[in-house]
């Protein structure tokens, strides 16, 4: 059998055994562990979206909660009922025909992104002409615009009082359905051409130029794609909370994205994929450090916000020892664990012929 098909074969089992867990999961699993679950993917879409970026692209870029914003912000308005949004913008009505169109889940997801990558366009022109910490700096700006922008727009956007009342479409199998769809497409992008002319940017732009790479148009790709990502991952989110609102797209936002980055390794799509599980699963559990804790004899209140300072320290050790990420540029696929497994066979062998 040739390697691609039983890659292939082997792919599809995988995805029928996703789909068994997530029945199980959902038959069996408390809503808490089903909440979480659903996060975790949603952070997955966020990391590779920001990892086609920073990771593959290399550009230093921290506009993603803006981008998010869009999706989140696009994705309630058109999936909240009208008579919901009737009620709910009581300072200013909302602007027509917002105030009676209703559309289905994935279309208003698409159209998010769509919005975030119109715009990230008009950012890209004059931002993606700077380079290093001045571009991260651009970027941060007109993420933090965006968040003014929403927050004084009472006629779309309810101002400072946010959106309630969100449909919550945002299920087990909309979150995974779309998470594996992102990764398929990570996965196919990065190794086509446009892909390798990406890796090839972030090695050396110089040597990228000199071989005819055309170093704005892949940056602007790569951009583009990155917010309308990022948007569809905040469309996911605003669904998932049920409510969104100007403070939730803080810069803060986009450094917990990050954070899953470089935790799995800058360039690396399985990276994103186990490091979003650990820093997810890692954050929602550590928040018995911020309440009272009793050990014995001892015992504190708690400090608010002390979870987060223990998984700091924590992703500071995984990355003094693990320089570049768990991962690095590193992949999980079919052949590397087979070979991973001759090399453990073939230890097994000596040892017992030793």
């Amino acid at each position: 059998m040739k390697k691609k098909t039983l890659s292939l074969l082997l792919t599809l089992l995988l995805c029928v055994a996703l789909v068994g867990v997530l029945f199980l999961l959902q038959g069996s699993a408390s809503d808490y562990l089903l909440r979480i679950a659903r996060l975790c993917a949603i952070n997955l879409v966020l990391a590779l979206a920001m990892n086609l970026i920073n990771g593959f692209t290399g550009i230093f870029s921290l506009g993603q909660a803006g981008f998010m914003a869009i999706g989140a912000y696009a994705t309630a308005l058109l999936t909240i009922p009208a008579a919901k949004k009737q009620m709910m913008f009581m300072i200013a009505p909302l602007v027509k025909p917002l105030d009676a169109l209703t559309l289905p889940f994935g279309m208003a997801l698409v159209i998010g992104g769509l919005m975030a990558a119109a715009l990230a366009f008009l950012i890209g022109l004059p931002c993606l002409r700077l380079r290093g910490d001045y571009l991260a700096i651009a970027t941060l700006g007109f993420s933090e615009i965006i968040r003014v922008i929403i927050t004084n727009m009472q006629n779309v956007t309810n101002g400072a009082q946010g959106l309630k009342s969100i449909p919550a479409n945002a299920n087990i199998w909309w979150c995974y359905g779309v998470a594996l769809v992102v990764i398929v497409f990570m996965g196919l992008f990065t190794t086509s051409s446009y892909g390798q002319a990406l890796k090839s940017i972030r090695e050396d732009e110089i040597a990228a130029e000199s071989m005819g790479v055309g170093l704005f148009r892949h940056k602007m790709l790569a951009f583009v794609l990155s917010a309308f990502l990022a948007a569809v991952g905040g469309g996911l989110l605003a669904s998932y909370n049920g409510t969104i609102g100007p403070d939730m797209f803080r810069v803060t936002q986009t450094y917990n994205v990050l954070m899953i980055v470089v935790m799995g390794g800058m360039g690396s799509i399985s990276g994103s994929v186990v490091a979003a599980f650990i820093v997810t699963i890692g954050q929602e559990y550590l928040r018995v450090l911020d309440g009272p804790i009793t050990i014995g004899a001892f015992h504190t209140d708690g400090v608010s916000g002390m979870r987060m300072v223990v998984f700091s320290v924590l992703l500071l050790v995984v990355i003094v020892f693990f320089r570049n990420g768990l991962f690095g540029t590193k992949e999980v696929t079919w052949t590397s664990i087979g070979r991973r497994l001759k090399s453990l066979s073939g230890r097994g062998k000596e040892g017992m012929q030793a």
